[in-house]
Order: C-alpha cells, then structure tokens, then sequence
C-alpha cells in the first residue's frame, strides 16, 4: 500500500509489540460531517469492480495505541467509530481549515452500530464537548499518559499533539464511555466529503431561514453576503461544507443543534445514494471520492476489507438506520452526561436492541434455527481421513481452538487454525476444491447452518461465523428493556423529512 512504513518494534501500554501508529503522511481535517463518508463507504460500496481503484486510496493507522485492557467481543452486531478532526492540513485548509501544522482535535465522533440481523443500524453522536474520563493512552515516545478524569472528550483525539492526532486514545475512550467494543475506526477529512457530495449530484438539505457569512465566521464586521436562501435546496461541495459546519444563526446556536442538522444532512445523502442506484457508474466515483480522504484501522485497510464488510450491510433500510445523540444535559459551558439513560443506551447495544426495544439479532429464532449447537463427540460424525483449516471470521477470541478441538473429536485432522481477514462473518462457511465436496459436507455436520462454497483452490477450509460463536457460548439472558422512551422518540430516521427535527432551539 502506498504511503506504509515498517513495523517500529515499539510496545504498547501492556508490554506487547506492535506495528508503528501511523502509515499515513496526510493529516486529518475538521470534519463536523463524518458520518456522511463513513456510512456511505460502509453502507453502499459493496461492489466487487472496485477493489484495484479503492486500494490505493485507503490509508491505516496502527494498533500500538489501542489499550490492552478492553471490553470483550460480541456476538450482537459490530461497532464502528467514525472521528472527525480539526487539523487542517493536506490541502483541507482551502476548505474552511486553520494553520497548517495545527495539533489534530476531534470535532465529531459517533459510534455507528450494526445489528446483527443486518437490518438495522443506529448511530449515536457523541458531542466533543462531553466531560468523560479518558484511560491512558500513547505518547509518541511510546510511553503512556495517566488516566484524565472529568476531561473534554474531543481531548482524547488530540493527546499526541500532532496533526496526525490520535485515534486509537479516542477509541479507547470510546470502549471506556460505553463498555462496548469496537471493532472498527475510521477518520475522515474535509476534502473526501466535498468531493462526494459533487460525485453524487448533490444533497437535499433544508435551511429555517436565511443565513449570511457571519453566520457562518461569527467573527466577521458585518453580515456580509446571504450565503443561504430559506427553504429546501440542494447542495454540494463548498456549499455542503458550509451547511454542515454552520452553528450559528440557526436554532440555539450551539453544538448540539449542529449535530441535528449534520445527521439530517447524512440521512439526506444516504436516502440520494439508495434513489440512484447501485450501479458501477454511479457508485465509483463516490467511492473513489470517500476513500480518498479515509484513514482506517488495519482491519479495514484494503479494498477486500473494506467492501466486504460493506457487503454484509447492504441491506439495511433506510428507515431503519437510526441517529441519535448520547443523553447529554449542560454543565455550564460542558456537557455532562445523563445517567442512568446512557447506561440504558449502551446495555440496549451491547444485547442487539434496536431503540424501541426489540430484538433485532433475531437471537429466538435465527439461532434456533441456524446455530444450533454442533454435535457431540457422541453423534455420527467422523471425519478420519480429512484435513482441513479452520479460520476464526469473528473478534470472539478463541473461537477457532475451540472449533478445532470440537473437530478433534470426530476425528478430523486440523491441519492449521488462524484468524480470518475479515472478521465479520455472519455464518459458518465451508469452502472446498475439486473431488472435495463430500468432505465438505461432512464437516458441515459439525456446524449447523453452515455453507459449503466451491473454489478453485483445493483444501478444505472451514470459515467461522458469528452463528458458531452464539451457539457454542455460554446462554445469558437479553436485557427487556428498551431506551429511554424521549430517546426513541427522538430519533432521526434516514428516511425522515429533511425539514424535521432540526434543532434545539
């Protein structure tokens, strides 16, 4: 990949050797608008035709920051942490930036989470300026901080003090806040956005009234030029920018009334996309444009990566992707959180609750019915005389070793068990060569539900899913209880009135 450098040998907070923070030379950019490049690349870009045009756009960040000491994997759907940032550098700064060479800081962060029926998404903002603790986390001499209590969450972003900021101290924030785990982080910069909104012919958005450039730069004398009509128009590039990055001049003027808007103007681009199609020719220039400005985690650090965990998202409605903001109240020029509704929050998450409370991993049903527990060493199943790999495609730790020994006992020989590159399998796949098929099916008698997949390639290879991980896991109980009931009234759909629910004031 263009732009990588070699591993620096360093160590993380908990002793363990990793590869060096950053592979990227470009900085990151003021981003109030991340969801939109994020939920777009991980929503609709899940085209097999883009792989070689995509590849070299996508820039990672190192692992070395990210905390020893975190939640552990689930089963319920996955989590995605989108960081927007305001250091602009990298030609950002034409756009709206600051100095070049100014220290990166978080201006946007939200976790998006992906149920596990693969119908349902919500995403929850997190304002910049809510007091949170923030655990330690990597200095770029390689030593860690001490843990900050009561500290600005966009904070965590900013503690290497240098424009590349610091991502993984914000996702260990982030698991800190909510005790879930993430297992992706993507941040976004200015100039992806800009050429997105042109890529996609532009974006419906609704303005209350009508907005002038001191609007925009409080600190202009006058109120210049009308840079927004009333009424609903559509926008793109520079044009987005300023919508999304006005705060003042609409509702209360705050923050928090600028989130609403930014996650309207998201729900506008997401619903724009699904109107125009999937096609080749509508699909890779936004693309291209996204990716361009993407820095990612190493497990979303290529194309394969990257598309096919969108892949495995393209049939979320729209009505069923949700925004909305962590329960927040004002702490004089702060914003606290409102416990125990964040607890709420984050438990409806960690058990793959929608808002109103259902279950939207179908974990009744869909397990029942396609992840049953695998056979007992007991049933009549034997596998002597077949070989075969065994990869774990989920973030459940050990889940291959378990596989393994389950194999063991029906006596197959595993000739290897490892981690799969993508890590977000739904189910068990068993892929297979040529003369190999009744060796495969065999071995899908040990997983229930499982897919037998002809290759090319000869081997047997056993793939497992998250239906696996369920099954074989010790049964705890879902929560029955949904959010808070303003909480879910609340919140925005993607297909919502593009007028609606604007602000707070």
């Amino acid at each position: 990949m263009a732009g990588s450098r070699k591993a620096s040998g360093r160590r993380r907070g908990d002793g363990r050797t990793v590869e060096a923070s950053w592979r990227r030379k470009r900085s990151r950019a003021k981003v109030g608008f991340a969801t939109a490049v994020s939920l777009l690349v991980l929503l609709t870009a899940g085209v097999g035709w883009v792989y070689v045009q995509l590849d070299a756009s996508i820039e990672t960040f190192g692992s070395d920051g990210i905390s020893g000491d975190r939640p552990p994997a689930s089963v319920n759907g996955a989590n995605v942490l989108v960081i927007g940032t305001d250091a602009r550098t990298g030609g950002n700064s034409a756009l709206g930036g600051g100095d070049k060479g100014d220290i990166g800081r978080s201006d946007t962060a939200f976790l998006l989470h992906v149920y596990a029926d693969q119908k349902h998404a919500v995403a929850v903002s997190i304002p910049r300026d809510t007091l949170v603790d923030i655990p330690a986390c990597e200095l770029p001499d390689g030593s860690w901080t001490e843990m900050q209590r009561n500290t600005m969450f966009n904070a965590a972003y900013s503690v290497r003090r240098t424009a590349k900021g610091n991502p993984a101290c914000t996702q260990n924030a982030v698991e800190k806040l909510t005790g879930l785990r993430v297992d992706h982080t993507v941040v976004v910069d200015f100039k992806g956005f800009a050429k997105m909104t042109e890529a996609v012919g532009g974006v419906q958005v609704c303005v209350p009234q009508d907005i002038f450039q001191k609007d925009l730069n409080p600190n202009r004398p006058t109120r210049g030029e009308r840079i927004f009509a009333k009424g609903q128009q559509t926008v793109s590039g520079q044009k987005a920018l300023d919508y999304v990055r006005i705060r003042h001049g609409i509702g209360d003027g705050s923050d928090m009334g600028r989130i609403k808007r930014q996650q309207a103007f998201v729900a506008s681009l997401l619903k724009k996309v699904k109107s125009d199609g999937m096609s080749p020719t509508s699909l890779l220039p936004l693309a291209e444009a996204a990716t361009q400005s993407l820095t990612v985690d190493p497990g979303l650090g290529s194309a394969d990566k990257l598309i096919s965990f969108a892949v495995s998202m393209k049939d979320i409605d729209l009505h069923n992707t949700k925004f909305v903001t962590l329960p927040w109240r004002y702490q004089g020029a702060r914003v606290a959180i409102v416990h125990p509704d964040a607890e709420a929050l984050w438990a409806a998450l960690k058990a793959d609750r929608t808002l109103d409370g259902q279950d939207a991993g179908n974990h009744h049903d869909e397990q029942a019915r396609e992840s049953s527990p695998p056979p007992s060493a007991g049933d009549p199943v034997s596998g002597k005389g077949i070989s075969v790999t065994v990869y774990n495609g989920t973030t459940v730790t050990g889940l291959a070793a378990r596989a393994a020994a389950t194999l063991k006992q029906h006596g197959f020989t595993v000739s290897r068990t490892g981690t799969a590159i993508v890590r977000t399998q739904s189910k068990t796949v068993i892929e297979y060569g040529p003369g190999e098929k009744g060796q495969a099916e065999k071995a899908a008698q040990v997983f229930a539900g499982a897919e037998v997949t002809a290759t090319a390639t000869t081997g047997i290879k056993i793939i497992l899913g998250k239906a696996y991980a369920v099954a074989t896991a010790s049964p705890k109980p879902l929560a029955s209880s949904a959010v808070p009931s303003g909480m879910a009234g609340g919140a925005r759909s993607a297909d919502d009135d593009p007028c609606s629910n604007l602000s707070y004031g």
